[in-house]
């Protein structure tokens, strides 16, 4: 399976914004987006050209798959599921990728990061509903509780997970128990609930052409 293997330090860099692909690093003096503010390579910091429509929607995309973590396959997988949707199709592709169990498990605060959260789940550390799931695409659920297995609560990357989850916070439309290393979905987000800097409409209107 292809995968993303350069720095992900350069994805933030490159799309003017950060994207907290790599947990905690992003929230102290070691993010790389901070001491370097503008984009990777040779000509990073000469000034950007201006661009075209075409462009300005297509850096939307690749910010949004970039940060959940997925391949152009993926994503359209996604975009074709919310276009078949009653509603708002840049809301429900906004929603779908927020109902990613491995989404959630960061959300959460199980796990530092998305791409921690894949791993953790394909080695199997969680039940949802009391039930093993080692698949970081599952959708989750309104009512869903998500649970660390009995043997995986001494897992350090997940205890630091959760001693850190304060500083960046815990939606409120989830719900986290640490001290029983367990968190619910209390009801799925609406569009106002996701404060993450994009502008869905630009990538509605790309992949609808």
């Amino acid at each position: 399976m292809a995968r993303y293997i350069d720095s992900s330090c350069r994805l933030c860099r490159r799309e003017g914004v950060k994207l907290f692909i790599k947990g905690d690093r992003c929230y102290s003096e070691k993010c790389a987006f901070e001491r370097r503010g503008y984009a990777p390579g040779e000509h990073g910091q000469s000034r950007r050209k201006q661009r075209s429509d075409y462009g300005v929607q297509l850096r939307e995309k690749q910010k949004l798959k970039r940060m959940y973590g997925l391949l152009e396959k993926q994503f359209r997988g996604y975009f074709e599921k919310a276009d078949r949707q009653k509603g708002v199709t840049g809301t429900n592709l906004l929603i779908f990728l927020e109902r990613r169990f491995d989404n959630m498990i960061f959300r959460m605060g199980f796990a530092s990061s998305r791409v921690e959260a894949r791993q953790l789940i394909t080695h199997g550390h969680f039940l949802v509903n009391d039930k093993p799931v080692n698949i970081p695409s599952y959708l989750l659920r309104a009512g869903d509780e998500i649970s660390v297995k009995e043997g995986s609560r001494k897992i350090t990357r997940i205890q630091s997970a959760l001693e850190t989850v304060a500083r960046r916070g815990v939606p409120q439309w989830l719900e986290l128990d640490k001290d029983n290393f367990k968190a619910s979905i209390k009801l799925l987000p609406v569009r106002e609930d996701l404060t993450m800097p994009v502008q869905e409409q630009l990538i509605v209107e790309l992949c609808s052409k």
